[in-house]
């Protein structure tokens, strides 16, 4: 029987490979449902191309009725693509907090979740994490250094024996430009990043490195890791993903050439380990492999998300969508690159919880309020100027 696909971002960046990697095994994959936020055009090509059961179009221009059996419109359609009883497995490759509510949906459903989405852990992982044990869903992650580190902690160990695990960073386009020099990064020059093919948004996270600062915040929960066991080192060839490091003196690492569709392959296809989209490495091309500590004055989101990571509550939710508009604002031209992370910290300071448990009203006021005292915070930047 093939594994039944429902995916939740399409149109963007890891959906397309999640169909390559589809492409690559037509015998193991059917997808019945499809869903994107807007990108209307390349939706209705993938529906006429994969004929899924359900389509989901979440900020529609028109209704494709024409598209499938079930066509949806609205945020809520997510809702039903996450939980479709059909679907095997959830791929949630949607961007920023779009993803949050239909990954919890998901696990209360007891889905199986190929997860893409950075903020569904870091805003919620508390309460994502106890939703999904309470109904038995299971979370596979698709970001390369926790795919890596999932595979790595699943050697046979005991936890005592763990010393401290690595995420690996490229460092981006910048990791040795001048620091003077970052005063005048253009978009277009944080956007090309050296060895991942990645949405704008991701890639400019890269860039300052606060991508690495929220995966830390997921490394956390995804794998019950204490913060001080969890440490980031450069390899600017991006072969290495994740090292685990134990008592006796031992590191594992895993290695593979930067391509997102191993780790999307692997959650799909957990346990087996198929050929098809990528090659394995050549350790005799690959020539010198080279790590770097990150410099925390080059890369302060590092220590920031960190800090948000351990404060717990809200916070994480305020880092996550503060840097989501700050970085828009940036691509947009009204503000510096070297604005980004100063900004975003700002906001968090100004932050205040609510008491109480985390729930998800919780974490959607939180995030509102991060995204109107950062447009805030832009405006008054640049009144000043």
């Amino acid at each position: 029987m093939r594994l039944r696909l429902s995916i939740l971002g399409s149109t963007g960046s890891i959906g397309r490979q999640t169909l390559e990697v589809v492409d690559a095994h037509p015998d193991r994959f059917e997808v019945v449902a499809l869903c994107a936020r807007s990108n209307s055009d390349l939706l209705a090509r993938q529906a006429a191309r994969y004929r899924p059961r359900l389509v989901v179009l979440a900020d529609p221009t028109e209704r494709p009725e024409e598209w499938a059996p079930k066509v949806l419109t609205g945020p809520d359609g997510l809702l039903t693509a996450a939980t479709l009883d059909e679907a095997d497995i959830v791929v949630i490759a949607l961007a920023g907090q779009a993803g949050v509510r239909p990954t919890l949906a998901a696990a209360a459903a007891g889905k199986c979740i190929a997860l893409a989405n950075k903020e569904s852990v870091v805003c919620a992982g508390e309460l994502l994490m106890r939703v999904a044990s309470e109904n038995g869903a299971t979370i596979r992650p698709i970001d390369s250094e926790h795919s890596a580190l999932w595979q790595l902690l699943e050697l046979p160990h005991r936890r005592e024996e763990l010393d401290h695990v690595i995420i690996t960073a490229s460092g981006g386009p910048f990791r040795t430009a001048p620091l003077e020099r970052l005063e005048t990064v253009t978009p277009a020059e944080a956007l090309a990043h050296p060895t991942w093919r990645m949405g704008p948004k991701v890639t400019v996270d890269s860039a300052t490195l606060m991508n690495k600062g929220l995966e830390i915040i997921e490394a956390h929960w995804l794998f019950d890791l204490p913060f001080h066991l969890i440490d980031v080192l450069i390899p600017p060839q991006s072969i290495v993903h994740a090292l685990v490091s134990f008592r006796d003196g031992c590191t594992i690492a895993h290695a593979a050439y930067p391509d997102m569709r191993v780790p999307i392959q692997y959650a799909l296809l957990y346990p087996e380990r198929p050929s098809g989209v990528v090659r394995p490495l050549d350790f005799a091309a690959l020539g010198t492999l080279e790590f770097f500590p990150p410099d925390p004055l080059r890369f302060p989101a590092l220590e920031l998300a960190r800090q948000v990571g351990l404060a717990g509550s809200t916070y994480p939710t305020v880092l996550s969508a503060s840097d989501e508009v700050a970085v828009q604002a940036f691509l947009e031209g009204r503000i510096r690159f070297t604005e980004i992370v100063p900004l975003v910290q700002h906001v968090v300071e100004l932050h205040r919880p609510l008491c109480g448990p985390l729930t998800l009203d919780a974490i959607l006021e939180a995030d509102q309020w991060a995204r109107q005292v950062t447009e805030r915070e832009i405006a008054r930047r640049a009144d000043r100027r």
